[in-house]
């Protein structure tokens, strides 16, 4: 392939090394299957104590600490000990709130896989996108925690267009109709500069959150297009940065504004105010709403 690609030559190599091929498992069910060798070398059994083979996430010996792109997160190792085999099972786990980042890392792996669920045949995807990225996943004991050291990335074509799809609500919501995720979500952004607008994708039918650090002063909204509302309706240059949660379809204009009154009040009862709601006055920041409900 004529794509260029990123490899990390590792010298900090302290513990036990497992080099994982960032699979479909690590998008679709956030888990890895540790194998059996490494499992041993890490002496996983001394550290998780199970139950008769058993280790569920409900069980205090099964949470774990995950290094992963100079952040902690806290989640689980479970053990199965399957009938049909003479070992147990060990797995980790990664928590919701890593999943982000994990795609935005291996964007390629993880557009692939999606290419792959929209085919929604049996064919072998990898033959037609011959790559892999891999993951170096180091155990340190004495703190229970799992080190994941991204070892091999596939560069994007368009780098900058993927960083924006992989962790947008378009995305988000392909893979809600993919693998049948009915439940009522609500796909909820980070802090951007406002700058930034211009390249957001996906944001329709969400409630919306202004900032401007320098004047603290802080809006609430709700949009149908939120890049048309904004530009319509605000001085862009008067917002410092933003942020919106992106509603599901099912959500109509009526919920929509319901929704938005009720974040505003829910802001005015911690908040200074224009209209004289009793507040707490958590914060430095001023909610700039005129329209507050009692």
């Amino acid at each position: 392939m004529s794509q260029t690609s990123s490899k990390v030559e590792r010298t900090d190599v302290k513990t036990a090394l497992w080099r994982k091929k960032v699979d479909n498992t690590f998008f679709r069910y956030k888990v890895t299957t540790l194998p059996r060798w490494i499992a041993s070398q890490w002496n996983l059994e001394k550290y998780f104590k199970d139950n008769k083979g058993f280790l569920t996430k409900k069980d205090q010996e099964s949470f774990v600490s995950i290094n992963f792109g100079k952040k902690l997160y806290q989640s689980h190792i479970t053990c199965t000990h399957p009938k049909d085999r003479a070992n147990k099972v060990h797995r980790l786990w990664f928590p919701d709130e890593m999943l982000d980042k994990v795609k935005t890392t291996f964007s390629m792996s993880y557009m692939r896989d999606l290419e792959s669920a929209l085919r929604g045949d049996s064919t072998d995807i990898e033959k037609q996108i011959p790559f892999w990225e891999f993951v170096d996943i180091e155990f340190f004991p004495n703190t229970k925690t799992f080190k994941l050291t991204p070892h091999y990335v596939q560069e994007p074509f368009f780098p900058e267009l993927f960083k924006r799809l992989s962790g947008s609500p378009s995305i988000k919501t392909v893979e809600d109709e993919l693998f049948s995720k009915g439940e009522f979500r609500i796909h909820k952004q980070d802090w951007k500069p406002i700058a930034e607008l211009e390249t957001e994708i996906g944001a329709t039918n969400v409630i919306y959150f202004l900032i401007n650090s320098d004047t603290n002063k802080i809006y609430i909204g709700e949009a149908k297009d939120l890049k048309k509302r904004l530009r319509t309706h605000f001085k862009l240059n008067s917002w410092t940065h933003y942020r919106y949660d992106k509603l599901p379809n099912s959500v109509n204009k009526h919920k929509r504004v319901a929704l938005e009154r009720m974040v505003i009040r829910s802001y005015a009862a911690m908040l200074k105010n224009k209209s004289d709601i009793s507040s707490f006055d958590i914060s430095k920041y001023q909610l700039e709403n005129s329209k507050i409900d009692n």
